[in-house]
């Protein structure tokens, strides 16, 4: 029990800092979101390099690089993050905030179908109920649309992934030092992608004065620490539990879409978002009273903690 209620303290904090990245990314909307990503990913990599050095965790991360079944897991990992960042931040500082929360928003229900299918994960009564309600939801707010969703799919299909490939690598290994192992995967796409982006149009992320730079810098810091989080909380808990707690995210995407972009939201939209927020409600109610019972009868009755 311990291990769940910690569990879901760290991914309460992840998902709610994630929630704030659409203001964040949209205060630098100015610079390329080609160019962007690359320099997330280095402002990253030095910030976990500073944490394990401080926390000596170094010889954890040689571990996993001598380790070909580990570092293939996180390099796995680490090219689906990737594409996730460039996705989102794509979407927010081209303005479509409301998409990237929808893709947020089906992101859970592929997570933990993951879960039940894959990890064989049991879910109760009101959870059950709750996915069937999100997912009419989803499908109401996709239709709505009225065009092909693909930053919405391509966040929910890479992010889900991600947390299932993430949970399977590192389950015996801390937040902060996957973190630094997929992020020194990611670096060096990023440089090429650097690359070409200067010899197509150039580097702007440092010609927009010292405050944009300084932004652009502390997304390393912004990105690492709900990771971290993400990775301790995925250690402890179901993926059908962080899936649920994902819809967290998409909620404050949307409320910012919606009062501070003002981007506009159809009749069937609002059905769709309506009722992925009823089907969230459920999920918590039930979420709070598993947490609450004895350990033996959680067994019984819904998803089992990993520790």
């Amino acid at each position: 029990m311990k291990g769940t209620r910690a569990g879901l303290g760290y991914g309460i904090g992840a998902y709610l800092l994630w929630g704030s990245f659409p203001f964040y990314f949209g205060l630098i909307a100015m610079v390329s979101p080609l160019e962007v990503v690359p320099w997330r990913v280095a402002a990253t990599l030095v910030f976990c390099a500073v944490l394990v050095s401080v926390s000596r965790r170094w010889s954890q991360v040689a571990r996993i690089l001598r380790s070909p079944r580990l570092f293939g897991w996180f390099a796995l990992s680490s090219l689906l993050l990737y594409a996730n960042w460039q996705i989102f931040v794509i979407g927010v500082m081209t303005g479509h905030v409301l998409e990237t929360a929808l893709g947020y928003f089906i992101n859970p229900l592929f997570t933990i179908l993951i879960g039940v299918v894959v990890r064989k994960e049991r879910l109760t009564r009101p959870q059950w109920v709750a996915v069937g309600i999100a997912s009419a939801g989803v499908v109401v707010a996709a239709i709505a649309y009225g065009s092909f969703p693909w930053i919405a799919l391509g966040l929910a299909f890479s992010f889900g992934l991600y947390g299932a490939v993430h949970k399977q690598a590192g389950e015996a290994v801390d937040g902060v030092t996957g973190l630094t192992v997929e992020t020194f995967v990611s670096v060096p796409i990023g440089l090429v992608q650097l690359a070409v982006v200067a010899g197509v149009s150039g580097l702007t992320a440092f010609s927009h004065g010292p405050g944009i730079t300084i932004l652009v810098l502390f997304s390393g810091v912004l990105t690492a620490v709900p990771l971290i989080l993400f990775g301790e909380s995925a250690r402890r808990l179901p993926l059908s539990y962080l899936g649920f707690i994902q819809f967290l995210t998409p909620i404050l995407s949307f409320l910012y879409g919606y009062f501070v972009t003002r981007e506009e939201v159809s009749t069937g939209r609002w059905i769709g978002f309506v009722a992925v927020w009823i089907a969230l409600v459920i999920l918590i109610v039930d979420m709070i009273q598993q947490v609450r019972r004895s350990p033996s009868a959680q067994a019984n009755t819904g998803p089992v903690p990993l520790d």
